[in-house]
């Protein structure tokens, strides 16, 4: 049920994709406390332009059913910000996330809804 985009303009091999995106995934599991068997990961390319300037930025946007709070978002945000640098390159400062906390029943799942 969490789910984190991330859309980057930092281009990234089929190595670079096979590393990230295990490491996102248990990076979410972490931070939500949900098992990872229901955590998605989805990685997208594009072109990004941030404070008028181009070069390696991202968007991530982080939705979970429940969990999220100003202090655990500020967590969360430390920790995929920090992940995004060391492992991308990109600066904090060039990083936006948008949290969502989504209803039970306004998330889909095999069918039905949580």
């Amino acid at each position: 049920m969490p789910l984190l985009k991330l859309t980057t303009s930092v281009v990234l091999g089929e190595k670079e994709r096979k590393e990230i995106l295990p490491a996102l995934s248990r990076l979410v599991a972490e931070c939500t406390g949900k098992p990872e068997a229901y955590v998605m990961v989805v990685l997208a390319p594009a072109a990004m332009m941030m404070a008028g300037k181009a070069g390696p930025a991202a968007f991530v946007d982080f939705r979970a059913i429940g969990g999220l709070s100003g202090k655990k978002n500020q967590e969360i945000s430390a920790r995929v910000c920090s992940f995004l640098s060391a492992s991308l390159g990109i600066p904090a400062e060039r990083v936006y996330i948008a949290f969502t906390d989504v209803s039970a029943g306004n998330w889909g799942w095999n069918g039905d809804t949580f």
